[in-house]
């Protein structure tokens, strides 16, 4: 029976991926195997020593100590592109927003008084002060062309605008999933001169930390839209406001309110709504239960952000999975002990990423606890499991 921690509502279609006759899961559990969450904040938690797996039930890991958790030998496993549809359709909302003048509109419009007919009038004298302008001919820049990016960027596309996107480390499978018409900004600055509205999709790391800030605002064509549905930190709210005071910027909408922007007439900031939909949060649900299930149960890796992808089909035998540092030999000294413990070897794949390597083998019996001993005593071994043998049940 595996114990899985939640810190957070986990959505219950995601729970249901994971069978009560093999899973015990609660908020509040000793000795877990795994831990799921969304925005619990990981970095002053004491881990169990029990811990085997962290799942995050959406794309970002800020709340995650990935570092201390690749020390451990555990993996993080997060959900890359289940919320990019509610993603997507919140950035084209926050387009149509900004380019029509809706916030302020709205606003207007809740504080008109009187009679009907004194409302029609103030209507027809205000509404000249909310005129606003249409997407199609307009270039969007998109930074960072992942599951989300790519998806605003085919978007955009399909509503007639220009789109000019920018990611040095853009994936094959995302290539391919991208509209043709897209042209390849060669830099960050580059992107920004050629772009009326701008959106990023990146993480929050050193290298995206103030992305935007005042030099490169210069960089904006006059009255530009900046969008940020990705990480508070990657634009330099106070240059912004900057801009938008000087009516170099036209707007500025994003997911993260401060005192600084919720009250700023050219600013639309929404409560962190990028993936707040049933959908989405099923969606993230799913996908991480299943990693984390497919981990405990077999050794295999999808989604990890610090782990190795690896997957080994079920060949019969017992299985063995080995967490190392990325070091020579040591698949070596591994088939060495099990050889010792009289295990003749099945099938095995070794994967590494980083400083860190998994190794799964498939042997033709169950390893007895002398061999699965020698095996975490070799330097550099961080974790070892026989999964499914009646010693980890």
């Amino acid at each position: 029976m595996y114990k899985v921690l939640t810190l957070n509502n986990i959505s219950v279609a995601g729970l249901d991926r994971l069978p009560r006759d093999k899973y015990e899961i609660a908020s509040e559990i000793a000795h877990p195997d795994a831990i799921l969450l969304r925005s619990y904040k990981m970095h002053d938690m004491e881990i169990p020593e029990t811990v085997k797996a962290v799942g995050r039930a959406g794309a970002g890991v800020n709340n995650i100590p990935v570092d201390k958790m690749t020390e451990l030998g555990i993996p993080v496993f997060n959900a890359p592109g289940a919320n990019s549809n509610a993603v997507k359709e919140l950035v084209l909302a926050g387009m149509l927003m900004a380019a029509r003048n809706i916030g302020q509109a709205w606003k207007f419009s809740r504080g008109l008084e009187g009679e009907d007919t004194v409302i029609n009038k103030e209507v027809e004298k205000g509404k000249k002060n909310y005129v606003g302008f249409e997407l199609p001919g307009r270039t969007l820049g998109v930074v960072g062309l992942g599951a989300i990016g790519v998806r605003v960027a085919n978007a955009a596309r399909a509503l007639g605008m220009n789109v000019i996107g920018y990611d040095p480390t853009i994936t094959v499978k995302a290539a391919w999933q991208l509209s043709a018409d897209v042209e390849q900004a060669l830099s960050v600055d580059d992107l920004i001169s050629k772009s009326d509205f701008i959106t990023f999709h990146v993480p929050l790391i050193e290298a995206t930390k103030h992305m935007i800030n005042a030099e490169r605002l210069k960089l904006m064509k006059k009255d530009g839209v900046l969008l940020n549905f990705a990480r508070n930190g990657i634009i330099d709210d106070e240059a912004v406001v900057e801009a938008l005071d000087s009516g170099h910027l036209y707007a500025y909408v994003c997911d993260f309110p401060s005192n600084l922007l919720k009250d700023h007439p050219r600013c639309i900031t929404l409560p962190h709504l990028g993936a707040s939909t049933q959908e989405a949060e099923e969606n993230c649900a799913i996908m991480v239960a299943d990693q984390v299930s497919d981990y405990l149960e077999n050794g295999n890796i999808t989604n990890s952000v610090n782990f190795p992808e690896i997957n080994l089909p079920r060949n019969g035998g017992h299985r063995i999975a080995v967490v190392n540092s990325n070091v020579p030999n040591m698949v070596g000294q591994i088939s060495t002990d099990l050889a010792e413990g009289g295990l003749n070897i099945i099938d095995m794949l070794n994967k590494s990423r980083e400083d860190v390597a998994v190794t799964l083998l498939d042997v033709n019996d169950e390893p007895d606890q002398a061999t699965l001993d020698r095996i975490q005593d070799i330097d550099g071994v961080l974790t070892v499991r026989c999964l499914g043998c009646a010693k980890e049940d």
